[in-house]
């Protein structure tokens, strides 16, 4: 991608509106929150000090929007503490320009590092490092210095208190999480019926997986339709596409394609029905002609061999999700005046269904050595989080130094709002540079145009400020220019509080502001961290995971009376990681201005494709795993030997630019065929592993169609 084009893609993204849901009842809370610091503070103390209090109640609540798993008071507590400590260490520093200089450049760095521990805590850094920044230009002394810090942590807890005292759906992000991964299942049922090889997006499944991580005490107060649904999604999804495809479930077309589709298409009604009562906490209601089909396909027998199997065990699982929601299950009225049906005996308690073990997540200062591990893993030069607080230091200071020595005073405000919009890759930082700008020239203008005409008090410039913040969070989703735009004219009525000009404010915003988002913008481009020359190592990890994931199911096979579900578990979430990571590092690449170094598109793709369908493949044997009492495979035993003999080379020679070699799975896989006379599942998705480690092994080959294809043709 030329740097044309990828500015024009950045400026498109940063000015995007986008539709989203808002929060309203949660956007006043916050709004209440900073109402009530700035009034008291007002009333009992100096504007100066209302403006210090300001800026924290603002920062504390705006973390609680972040999208987090923990407990929303000990987020606002937590970035109160952060903001407190780093303003006092401003004031302190602040006498001296060098001293303060240093101060800037070690938690600036810092606050770079702590990306490393994830989104929230690089998030709520970046908040310490702006307050600092902003704080300390007013004037005050050491015992006034800690009068602020005092004043900033008492906002902190005034968000924390009114966060327990005025709770807004509890537990809704994680009943959210849940309904979502739900909904995406039945999504994915629907797409099955007119594609059988469709493609699942697993991030639904991962988030609510995060969502599901609970400590001792929050797993005592969970509801209780919170705890199994999501085990049910994750066996449904291999079960769905079993059923599905044409090589292991029906054929392609017939009567027995027709039946899937309709199964399928209950599915999809029992699934959204589930997360709807999950999502609302609201009883499950199933329509008549779905029972219909389940029964059929219960009682009946229009399907046959593994596809039947595979139907069975759907029907298992979703009585098991519409069970584990603790509501009874109600069924619409039927139109025609009949009866309506009973679900269908034998769908319950299937023995796939295991008691529900909530995932234990640490307690804050467990995650002390968590962090630290995640900040030690990421410094080094190669890692982007760590060129990100490298750069964002450098700018901080260069920020600070011109803004300090242009001739317009808040000077803060350049390397304020280049530490605002740096995030680790280019087209964040690119695309929030343009956005900041685009809004901040709208909020000082209208701000500053409001401040003209009206010329308010300190009174009327609070309750001013309080809606434009109301407003910000409100609207922080659908934007970030938007939320820019409200943050501008928030500023512009605090400073109003303090006594500031006006006309001075806008312009200086204005220009300051421009200088800062340049500043980020020429670092980032001359010192950058592009993921384009590192995509052959995502895909050698992706290949990695894949294998290990295969080798889990390949070894069941193998040795029945050796099965280890953990394992599987555990290699398939490794596998969904490393694939999550792909697309992540993909989506980046495809906005960054340099050439594609190490793999071409098309290789890319088809790289993807083939990966995918590894993945896939590996996911249908899944679903038919033996009971422990089975017969052991030795065909299975010998090809998972040879895979797992291939696979360290293979990984190796993705990193290195070499042609992959997969003649010992294809040897073993030959051998196999040839001594299996009734070809089960196992071996039929053998077939489709090896095809597609041969599509992998073309794709990125440096000749014509790759040594693999040559061999086997």
């Amino acid at each position: 991608m030329t740097w044309s084009k990828a500015l024009k893609d950045t400026v498109r993204t940063g000015l995007t509106v986008e539709r989203t849901k808002l929060q309203p009842l949660v956007a006043v809370r916050g709004a209440a929150g900073v109402a009530i610091v700035i009034g008291v503070v007002l009333w009992l103390a100096t504007p100066t000090l209302a403006v210090s209090s300001a800026f924290g109640a603002f920062a504390s609540a705006l973390v609680t929007f972040q999208r987090s798993w923990r407990p929303r008071p000990v987020l606002a507590l937590a970035v109160a503490a952060g903001l407190a400590i780093s303003t006092f260490l401003g004031y302190m520093a602040a006498a001296d320009h060098l001293a303060f200089a240093v101060l800037l450049a070690v938690w600036t760095l810092l606050a770079g590092m702590a990306w490393a521990v994830g989104p929230v805590s690089g998030m709520v850094a970046t908040q310490t490092v702006a307050v600092m920044l902003i704080t300390v230009t007013l004037p005050t002394s050491v015992a006034g210095a800690l009068l602020h810090a005092g004043i900033i942590v008492c906002a902190g807890v005034v968000q924390a208190a009114l966060i327990v005292l005025f709770p807004i759906r509890p537990w809704g992000l994680q009943r959210d999480a849940l309904a979502d991964a739900l909904a995406a299942e039945a999504d994915y049922a629907r797409r099955l019926r007119h594609d059988p090889v469709a493609r699942f997006d697993a991030q639904p499944l991962m988030d609510a997986r995060s969502a599901a991580e609970l400590t001792p005490r929050q797993a005592r107060n969970r509801p209780r339709q919170l705890g199994g649904p999501r085990g049910v999604a994750e066996r449904l999804r291999p079960v769905l596409a079993s059923l599905a495809d044409p090589v292991v479930g029906a054929p392609a077309e017939g009567p027995e394609r027709d039946h899937v589709r309709d199964l399928l298409a209950a599915a999809a009604t029992v699934l959204d029905a589930v997360a709807r009562s999950i999502r609302w906490g609201r009883p499950v209601r199933l329509p008549p002609e779905v029972m219909a089909v389940l029964e059929g396909a219960e009682s009946g027998s229009m399907l046959t061999g593994p596809a039947r199997r595979s139907a069975l065990r759907l029907i298992a699982l979703l009585a098991d999700a519409v069970e584990a929601t603790d509501e009874p299950v109600k069924e619409a009225p039927p139109a025609n005046g009949e009866r309506p049906r009973k679900p269908p005996e034998g769908t319950g308690n299937s023995k796939e269904k295991e008691p529900y073990r909530h995932l234990l997540r640490p307690t804050v200062p467990r995650l002390v050595p968590v962090g630290l591990r995640a900040l030690r893993r990421e410094a080094r030069w190669s890692s982007a989080i760590g060129r990100h607080a490298v750069r964002v230091a450098a700018v901080s200071l260069a920020g600070y130094a011109l803004g300090s020595a242009l001739p317009l005073g808040h000077g803060y405000w350049a390397p304020m709002t280049s530490v605002m919009v740096m995030r680790p890759d280019f087209g964040q930082t690119y695309s929030r540079g343009v956005a900041r700008f685009v809004g901040t020239l709208v909020g000082v203008f209208v701000g500053g145009l409001v401040m003209a005409l009206a010329h308010p008090g300190p009174w009327v410039c609070a309750a001013l400020a309080v809606v434009c913040i109301g407003l910000m969070y409100l609207l922080m989703r659908t934007g970030y220019s938007v939320a820019s735009a409200c943050i501008a004219a928030y500023v512009v009525f605090l400073l109003g509080i303090a006594g500031e000009g006006w006309s001075q404010t806008v312009e200086e915003r204005v220009i300051l502001t421009l200088l800062g988002g340049l500043l980020a913008m020429a670092a980032y481009a001359l010192f950058p961290a592009w993921e384009t020359p590192k995509l052959r190592d995502r895909l050698a990890d992706w290949l990695a995971a894949n294998g290990r994931y295969s080798l889990a199911v390949l070894d069941t096979f193998a040795r029945p009376a050796e099965r280890k579900p953990r394992r599987v578990r555990e290699a398939l979430l490794d596998a969904r990681a490393a694939r999550q990571a792909w697309d992540d590092a993909v989506a980046r690449a495809q906005r960054e201005p340099v050439r594609h170094r190490g793999i071409s598109r098309s290789a890319e793709r088809g790289a993807e494709a083939a990966l995918a369908t590894m993945g896939r493949t590996t996911m249908l044997m899944e679903a038919h795993l033996p009971d422990r009492d089975a017969t052991p495979s030795r065909e299975a035993e010998d090809f998972a030997a040879a895979l797992r003999a291939a696979l360290p080379e293979a990984v190796a020679a993705v990193r290195e630019r070499r042609d992959l070699d997969w003649s010992g799975p294809l040897q073993a896989y030959a051998a196999w065929q040839a001594r299996v006379d009734d070809e089960g599942v196992a071996v039929r998705a053998a077939e489709l592993l090896v095809d597609a480690l041969d599509e992998l092994a073309g794709v990125l080959s440096r000749g014509p169609g790759g040594r693999n294809r040559a061999a086997r043709r």
